[in-house]
């Protein structure tokens, strides 16, 4: 029996062939806005790295957080990102004011309450040494009397601000947070203001 292909199917498959999907992963630096145009004189933009400017994050990162941005023209992918039940694991390195205690880590894998929230258990790790990541610029404002601790934080979720509300809720501000990671997608080898093309394979 012949397949009958509707006009409107038909169109959407020819659309889907014209469109050319476009994947990217870019490491933010810091300062720096998760769009392309700034919403007053003098804010940093997307729009300074040469990024294709066809493509829109899938999920955002903070003028003051830094790392793994993806940016996409496939809309299903973004929908599917954002879906809080697809559970898209993100994983950060997070510098704190104060030096971490185990009771502090427990209470960041249990979930903690957040404006009447209380967040997804997590992943939560000390890390023994500072990671090896470049200075942030401006550097962070540490106060000289108080020690500082790094430790790796992997969410399920991400709602707006998440992490730096999370260890402020157990006591320890956020100094610094940058994105390692987002599912499968690592930013191991990429500097930061620099963007790579990568095929939808990498995605799936």
């Amino acid at each position: 029996m012949k397949k009958v292909t509707t006009p409107n199917a038909a169109h959407k498959m020819q659309t889907l062939i014209k469109k050319d999907l476009r994947y990217i992963l870019f490491n933010k630096p810091y300062g720096v806005l998760s769009q392309f145009t700034a919403d007053h004189p003098g804010q940093r933009t997307l729009a300074e790295f040469g990024i294709p400017e066809d493509v829109y994050p899938a999920g955002r990162l903070d003028k003051d957080s830094e790392g793994l941005l993806l940016l996409t023209n496939d809309g299903s992918l973004i929908k599917k990102m954002l879906d809080p039940k697809e559970g898209h694991q993100r994983t950060y390195l997070v510098q704190v004011e104060g030096q971490l205690n185990e009771e502090a880590l427990d209470k960041l894998r249990e979930g903690v309450d957040i404006s009447g929230y209380k967040t997804l258990p997590a992943h939560a790790e000390f890390l023994r040494r500072p990671p090896a990541v470049a200075e942030r610029e401006p550097p962070i404002r540490a106060r000289k009397q108080i020690p500082t601790s790094w430790l790796e934080l992997t969410l399920v979720e991400g709602k707006n601000r998440q992490v730096r509300h999370m260890t402020a809720a157990v006591g320890f501000p956020t100094l610094r947070l940058i994105r390692i990671s987002l599912g499968d997608l690592k930013i191991k080898g990429l500097e930061a203001g620099t963007w790579k093309k990568i095929p939808r394979e990498k995605l799936m």
